[in-house]
């Protein structure tokens, strides 16, 4: 039997992200989100909460009010299977690099998939497996002027070689 972090994935498309590479995606959005445990507003003044969970109309979480770590990790779990859902839903990952697909999936649970699927030069350029263009499209963006970091970072992602198959 194999060891739980060595088995493959089932979940959607992503069968060929091995458990502890999800678990770096996790980590790496859970830092660029950052962490806080009262209601805080976001660049859009949105109510925020946790790990960059955005407060919906329908629910209820008080002001001043600090929740605890452990049920703000579960609401990020939450959020990350809705993205992945998205995800799986919207796009068609096998044509998609590793790293695209990672992309696109923290762009989908920064932005959601409404506004990640508005996107459309950036995601036909992922279409075509033209990086490049797709980050231009990045860079070229309202995101970009609101969260620069973050998207120079992924776009960096983006762009690594390593996750090019050698011919």
């Amino acid at each position: 039997m194999k060891k739980p972090y060595l088995q493959k994935i089932q979940t959607g498309c992503f069968p060929q992200l091995k458990l502890y590479k999800f678990s770096q995606l996790k980590s790496r959005i859970k830092k660029n989100e950052g962490y806080r445990n009262l209601i805080y507003y976001d660049q859009l003044e949105k109510p925020t909460i946790g790990f960059g969970h955005l407060i919906k109309k329908r629910e209820k979480f008080l002001h001043k009010k600090k929740y605890s770590k452990k049920y703000l990790n579960i609401l990020f779990e939450h959020d990350f299977n809705l993205a992945l859902s998205d995800f799986n839903k919207s796009y068609k990952a096998k044509g998609l690099s590793k790293n695209s697909q990672e992309v696109l999936l923290e762009m989908i649970f920064q932005l959601g998939i409404k506004n990640c699927l508005k996107f459309k030069k950036f995601n036909k350029a992922l279409k075509k497996k033209l990086p490049h263009m797709a980050a231009l499209e990045m860079l070229n963006s309202r995101w970009h002027i609101q969260t620069p970091k973050r998207v120079e970072k992924l776009i960096n992602l983006l762009l690594e070689y390593k996750d090019v198959k050698q011919r």
